[in-house]
């Protein structure tokens, strides 16, 4: 049988930090295949982080990532690593120095990131599932834009040990698949089934949300409003950002702009990596965010948790689009995408 790197033809998989590792021989994960996006540390490997110079300045990691190994010992075989964008910082899928991974399901356009080759890969149906990771949607994006199922837990809940960071407060693992019950399998190997299962009791629909939406993309969505009508009734419409939800993404951006600077900026400053475009002008306006800048935003942050706590409270289901729009073409300029 052909290995991953010789079926591969929608280029989701890394020939550079290639590995493979058997699971175990039982386990509820047994017989299934997955990737893992090339952050994620596979002992005696080197990680590429989606970038030649990571890549050049780094040492072979000294153990596996303990997400991947929960895996492994649920019998579950890796097959190899998938590509991200460079440093994990973009959710175009577009990377300069190794290609952009074909959209099986939308081959014009763009499989989005930063875990491209891992949606890639699922969506091409190479792999039963595969692992991501989601700082601003680096799961949820791909996984719209490929037509794929996605998963990004609550922060914290899964282990990062041996993973890349981008920007730590935020950082989560994820993970794909093509069917929801695939996911609810893995998600019991990866967050334990120690916490029992929310009852949903009614739904709100984020108006705010679905105003920023394209035509396209919420015409996409109403069958799947439909089920939820009929499973919990009409929504409760709901402004979830009085302040706007563009005034929340700045907050983000802020603190993902100085926690980026703050675990890479040595490194970036030292190395003076060839970054690509649209990852080079992010890293750049990274470097500019100051402390008078951040103060006011953690502020504003937990605001804005204790308005989710608030919304998310008796049981509500939060419901809004994934992303504004469906998947853009291949080659958009990044400041278009931005």
């Amino acid at each position: 049988m052909k290995g991953i790197l010789d079926r591969d033809t929608v280029g989701a998989f890394c020939r550079h930090t290639h590995a493979e590792l058997a699971g175990a021989a039982s386990g509820p994960l047994a017989g299934l295949t997955f990737g893992v996006k090339d952050i994620y540390d596979i002992v005696g490997r080197k990680t590429g982080f989606g970038s030649p110079d990571w890549l050049a300045t780094h040492d072979a990691a000294t153990a596996t990532a303990p997400a991947v190994q929960r895996l492994l010992d649920a019998g579950a075989r890796m097959v190899g690593k998938t590509h991200t964008d460079e440093l994990t910082y973009s959710l175009n899928g577009e990377n300069a120095h190794y290609g952009t991974p074909v959209n099986v399901n939308a081959p014009g356009r763009i499989p989005g990131g930063s875990s491209s080759g891992s949606a890639a890969a699922v969506a091409a149906a190479l792999v039963d599932f595969a692992l991501g990771s989601d700082t601003g949607g680096s799961v949820r994006a791909p996984a719209s834009f490929c037509g794929i199922h996605g998963m990004r837990p609550t922060h914290g809940r899964i282990l990062l040990a041996g993973v890349c960071p981008l920007a730590a407060s935020f950082d989560a693992a994820g993970w794909f698949a093509r069917d929801v019950a695939l996911i609810e399998r893995v998600g019991r190997v990866l967050l334990g089934d120690d916490l029992p299962a929310p009852q949903p009791s009614h739904w709100l629909l984020a108006q705010d949300a679905f105003a920023l939406a394209s035509d396209a993309a919420t015409k996409t969505l109403q069958p799947a409003l439909g089920r939820l009508t009929a499973l919990l009734g009409k929504p409760q419409p709901v402004t979830v950002a009085d302040a706007g939800l563009p005034q929340w993404f700045q907050v983000f951006r802020t603190l993902q702009g100085a926690e980026v600077w703050a675990q890479h900026g040595e490194w970036v400053t030292r190395v003076k990596p060839d970054l690509g475009p649209g990852v080079r002008e992010r890293v750049q306006w990274a470097s500019t965010v100051t402390a008078n800048d951040v103060a006011p935003a953690r502020s504003q942050r937990e605001d804005i948790a204790r308005r989710m706590d608030e919304l998310l409270a008796d049981g509500a289901v939060l419901v809004l689009p994934t992303l504004p729009g469906i998947a853009p073409l291949r080659n958009t300029p990044p400041a278009e995408l931005d």
